[in-house]
Parts: C-alpha cells; sequence; structure tokens
C-alpha cells in the first residue's frame, strides 16, 4: 500500500512531522514538486531537523528521491545531505535526471522582481530561493536539469545564450547593468551555500561541472519513474510527499499568490513520472493544521486582527522554516477544507497542533462564508470573489493543558473532551476518516488511529469502517 501525504490549507500544517511518522513504514519517501522554498520541521528523541529539499522520510531511513517535478537548488541539497551527515544520518537520496536545477540567477531575478512587483503592491511573498524563475525556465524550455550535468554538461553557448538573456532582463527591470550588482551583502546574491555570482556564465559553468561530479560520484541520478514503478512491484512501500499546500497550487490555489507547481495529488503523478494506479491506488492523507497560518500574501478570510495575532504567534511560535517570517493566522476554515478535499479525493485526514489551541481562551471554527449575500460552502474561484467572503462561524468548546506526552502515549480517548469534539466536527463535516492528531512536535506526539500503509482500502469515504474513535478500545 502506498500513500500521498498533502497539504489541506496553506502550506505550514505539519506534512513534515506526519511524513516522518509513517516513514517508519515505508521504504521509499518521494517529493514530487517544489524546491528549497518548503520547510519541514520534523523532531524525534530530542532532536529537530529542519529541511528544505530532502524528503522528510529520509530521518527514519527511508530512501529519498526528488522527482522530476522539482526543481533542485544543489547547493542546498548538497549542504542538507552534508549537515545529516555530521549528525550521524547517512541518507540515500536520488535526483530524477529530468529535474530542473535552480541556478544562481534565479534567486537573483526571484528578489528582483519581487522587488519590481512592490513597485504595483502586488508582492506575492515569494522566498526569493529562485523557485518561480526556474520553473518559467522550465515551461519556457530554456531549464537545465540535472541529468545534464552528468552528461556532457550545457555547452558554452548554450549556457552564454541563457546568462546574457538574464542579463538583458534584469537591466530591463532594474534600469540597470546586470554585471554591476553586488555580490556580497546584495539581497539578490545566490544563497550561502553558493558563492557564485548569479550573472558570471563562466563562474556558473564552474558550479555546474562540479555538481554534475557530486551527483555521478554519489550515483544519485535516476529516472524517478521507472525507479519507483520497479520498486512498487517488487513489494516496497512508497510515500509521495507534497510541499507547500493546496491552496498555493498555481491551478487550484489563491492565484497569483500562489507557488509554481502543483501540491495537489495530481502533481504527484505528473511530478514523478508513474502510472496513475500507484497513485491513485493508495491513501490520500490531508494534514489540516487545527487553526490556520501562511506565510505570503493573499486572501484568507479568516485571519486575526494583528494583535491578537501577535498573541496568537508567541504562543505557537508561528514563523516560516525557511523564511524566518512572522505567520498570518487564522481560524481553521472549512470552506477550504471541502476544496481540498474535493481536488485532492482524502481517504483520510491528520489533524496537527491540538496541543496549541489548549492555550486559547475560545475557539471559532468557519463553517461557510457569505458571499454577496448568499451562503456559499466552498471556496470561490477567483481572487475578487474570495477578498469579499465573510467568514460563518461556530463557536466550539476550548479544553485546558495536559500532559500532552501522556495523552500521546494513553491514545485518543485520553484526548480532551472538547478537543475530541473539535476533530470529528471537521472529519464529519468533510466526510473522511481521521488517521492521525498531532498534540506536539515530535514523533512520538502523533496519536496513530490507522496507518495508511497498512490499511486496506477501508478508509474509502462511503465504507463501513470510519476510524474517527480509536481501533484500540483499551485506549478509550
Amino acid at each position: 500500500m502506498n500513500a500521498t501525504v498533502i497539504g489541506s490549507q496553506l502550506g505550514d500544517e505539519g506534512k513534515g512531522g506526519i511524513v516522518d511518522v509513517f516513514a517508519g513504514d515505508a521504504d521509499i519517501v518521494v517529493r514530487y514538486q517544489g524546491g528549497a522554498n518548503a520547510g519541514h520541521t520534523v523532531a524525534h528523541d530530542g532532536e529537530t531537523y529542519e529541511l528544505r529539499l530532502l524528503p522528510s522520510g529520509v530521518v527514519q531511513g527511508a530512501v529519498g528521491v526528488l522527482g522530476n517535478g522539482c526543481v533542485v537548488d544543489l547547493s542546498v541539497l548538497f549542504a542538507e545531505l552534508d549537515a545529516l551527515r555530521e549528525r550521524g544520518i547517512s541518507p540515500d537520496v536520488r535526483i530524477d535526471a529530468r529535474a530542473h536545477v535552480v541556478l544562481p540567477y534565479h534567486r537573483a531575478l526571484d528578489s528582483i522582481e519581487e522587488t519590481a512587483r512592490g513597485e504595483t503592491g502586488d508582492t506575492v511573498g515569494t522566498t526569493g530561493n529562485g523557485i518561480g524563475p526556474a520553473y518559467e525556465d522550465k515551461a519556457g524550455r530554456r531549464g537545465v536539469r540535472a541529468g545534464d550535468l552528468v552528461a556532457s554538461g550545457p555547452h558554452d553557448g548554450q549556457l552564454d545564450a541563457l546568462v546574457s538573456r538574464k542579463r538583458r532582463l534584469v537591466e530591463a527591470i532594474t534600469d540597470g547593468d546586470a554585471a554591476s550588482i553586488a555580490v556580497d551583502g546584495s539581497d539578490v546574491t545566490s544563497s550561502a551555500a553558493d558563492s557564485t555570482a548569479p550573472f558570471d556564465a563562466d563562474a556558473i559553468a564552474e558550479t555546474l561541472r562540479e555538481w554534475g561530479e557530486r551527483l555521478d560520484a554519489e550515483n544519485m541520478v535516476v529516472d524517478t519513474g521507472a525507479f519507483l514503478t520497479a520498486s512498487h512491484h517488487d513489494g516496497k512501500s512508497i510515500v509521495f510527499e507534497g510541499a507547500q499546500g493546496t491552496h498555493i497550487d498555481v491551478d487550484h490555489g489563491t492565484y497569483p499568490f500562489v507557488t509554481s507547481s502543483n501540491p495537489t495529488l495530481g502533481g504527484a503523478i505528473t511530478g514523478t513520472g508513474v502510472d496513475p494506479s500507484i497513485v491513485a491506488g493508495g491513501h490520500v492523507i490531508g494534514v489540516v493544521k487545527s487553526y490556520l497560518s501562511r506565510v505570503g500574501n493573499g486572501p484568507m478570510p479568516t485571519e486575526l486582527a494583528e494583535r491578537r495575532a501577535d498573541e496568537v504567534r508567541e504562543l505557537v511560535g508561528a514563523f516560516g522554516t525557511v523564511t524566518g517570517r512572522p505567520r498570518r493566522i487564522g481560524w481553521l476554515d472549512l470552506p477550504m477544507l471541502r476544496h481540498a478535499t474535493r481536488v485532492n479525493g482524502f481517504t483520510g485526514l491528520a489533524i496537527t497542533h491540538v496541543d496549541t489551541l489548549a492555550e486559547f481562551d475560545g475557539l471559532r471554527l468557519c463553517t461557510a462564508y457569505e458571499l454577496d449575500g448568499e451562503r456559499v460552502e466552498t471556496i470561490p474561484a477567483t481572487r475578487s470573489a474570495w477578498e469579499r467572503c465573510e467568514p460563518i462561524y461556530e463557536s466550539m468548546a476550548t479544553w485546558a493543558p495536559q500532559d500532552w506526552d501522556a495523552v500521546a502515549q494513553t491514545g485518543y480517548g485520553a484526548i480532551p473532551d472538547a478537543a475530541r469534539t473539535y476533530l470529528e466536527t471537521v472529519a464529519e463535516a468533510l466526510d473522511v476518516p481521521l488517521v492521525a492528531v498531532g498534540v506536539g512536535p515530535g514523533r512520538e506526539a502523533t496519536v496513530v488511529l490507522a496507518n495508511p500503509l497498512d490499511e486496506a482500502r477501508s478508509l474509502d469515504r462511503g465504507s463501513d469502517t470510519r476510524p474517527i474513535v480509536p481501533r484500540d478500545e483499551s485506549a478509550t
């Protein structure tokens, strides 16, 4: 049995922790989209691992794969690998030959273009890691792929043409000379792990050569579709891991305040090259943060007023893993979750951060919107309509702080009654069974009701078996 783990909101749901929980029973964990703009935090045995590119399951010993749908900053990837090895973890990581490479000028362009958008008041809130420009080059047929680096690499004429094009673009945006852009201390420099000047073709060529040599020496480049298909037929379990969340999907999210790829279920197919049945035949787990948060701009009808949001941020530590920026905070939004359920076909829910709500002095759950005088129960398709939506709330009872370690050890029945009511209200509203509840940041702080890698298709909606209550009666 395979499983796909997808963020149901705006990213930041705790997907990495849920993947880490189930990765103990997985042979392979594959990231199918996104790049170093994705921050996954995994905690275990008192250690915290903040990952940007590596699939979360590598901490558990699963083979990690970056699919063709990813755009990969190899300087970040190698730095992450080296950091884990220094901490005693030696992950087995593969990268698809078709995965596009984030180059130094992509990061420069990301920051420059976001600054230009700011002049019109329409910033997206990009992380500045070059993800959007790399995907633009992929769609424009101007990209460099990982497989190119272990073959002959881009020839000099090709790279010269690419860099020349980017220079002209920067000069048009900034009314300046790209060659004069500062390298040190500038917002448009490359990442800390790679000091290559962003518009120096010779320096970039040397960096690509070094990257290619390391990829080749560590035998990292594979055909992901063939590798995963063979593994599946050999009986190995695969977890497909989405980055970001459903509502920043480039097609199904809060466009234009979105990422440049598809975190939704379809992305797991196009981003790995497997037979669709390998994905669709497994479970699809929607990860839901018990409140709402996001890094970046865009509509957010349930957003808290700034003073209240500041209080909550301090309680829950709501700051971006990659950016460190303060996250925007809102109440849980069922219209968003209904949209995510339809788009992805969730067969199970993992609801996280239940422990943090114990600090709240009252809870509200958005059950629907009022849009132009009418009640709507899912999100509208356009930004302008979503911005006009007014949330309709239901008040929910809160619960007291607990010894959450003890709750996790005991099981679902030890979760406070009010919290279980909250959880089951969400699961029943979506008609999707609850399979896991996060009551803390560590792997041991997740109450697992049903493991999708163990379960038959009994988790499907419409089944008589609905594990909204624990299967182990001794836990109640």
